[in-house]
C-alpha cells in the first residue's frame, strides 16, 4: 500500500508501506528508510508517519 507524505524538498513523496525497514526522527522532520541504504526524508512528525505507516499494513475489508 503506497502512503503519500510531503518531502523535506516539499515535494510529493510516495512510500511502499511494506518496504520500510526503520523510522526516525530528524532535524527536518522524520525519516523513512528502506533496504540497501536508501532514505526518504518528509516534513510530518515521527508519530503521523508511523500512524500511516501502520494503518496501511492493515488488513482492509
Amino acid at each position: 500500500m503506497m502512503v503519500m507524505f510531503v518531502g523535506a524538498d516539499r515535494s510529493e513523496t510516495s512510500v511502499n508501506a511494506a518496504q520500510v525497514t526503520f523510522v526516525s526522527s530528524v532535524t527536518d522532520g522524520t525519516r523513512i528508510r528502506f533496504g540497501e541504504g536508501r532514505s526518504v526524508t518528509v516534513t510530518e512528525p515521527i508519530a503521523e508517519v508511523t500512524d500511516r505507516l501502520n494503518r496501511a499494513l492493515l488488513p482492509h475489508e
